[in-house]
């Protein structure tokens, strides 16, 4: 299933002692391929100077165009939960990659636009390998279907 230079999670880890259950060993090893991936897209957003979780949002924001959305639904639309997304929001403001406005129905919410500029930063990463097809390159397109069918029903979905 896979190649010769595939280090096994208990190498990687310098696991001595046997896992208590595969079902233990598959949480560490999501846990720790988690962290891989997320490495891995740190390394591809650093030339941009832009992070994981604002790439993120960025594809939110672009998704929405040319309508806003309210941080409390980017929020709701993140792959990590437990984002700041203000934060996020104000460094993208920073960066002149997003806009936000007062929302006109609700003063106490806020809207948020992408920018022409962020537009363009967006445009420039889709030539690039963002979406894991070539992280994950050691699977099939079977095993590939396969592990998402599994992820999907580890999660009860």
């Amino acid at each position: 299933m896979g190649n010769s230079e595939t280090m096994k999670l208990e190498e990687a880890i310098q696991q001595k002692v046997p896992f208590r259950s595969p079902w233990q060993r598959a949480a560490v090893n999501l846990l720790y391929t988690n962290n891989w991936l997320i490495g891995h897209q740190k390394e591809l957003f650093k030339p941009f100077g832009i992070t994981l979780q604002q790439y993120n949002v960025l594809r939110i924001l672009r998704g929405q165009h040319p309508d806003p959305i309210s941080t409390s639904e980017i929020r709701d639309r993140m792959l990590d939960k437990m984002s700041d997304v203000s934060r996020i929001v104000d460094r993208l403001v920073r960066k002149q990659l997003v806009v936000r406005r007062p929302c006109k129905a609700d003063k106490r919410l806020v809207d948020v636009f992408i920018s022409e500029q962020g537009l363009a930063l967006l445009r420039e990463l889709d030539h690039l390998d963002t979406d894991f097809d070539s992280v994950l390159k050691g699977l099939t397109k079977e095993e590939a279907d396969l592990l998402n069918e599994l992820l999907d029903k580890a999660r009860g979905d």
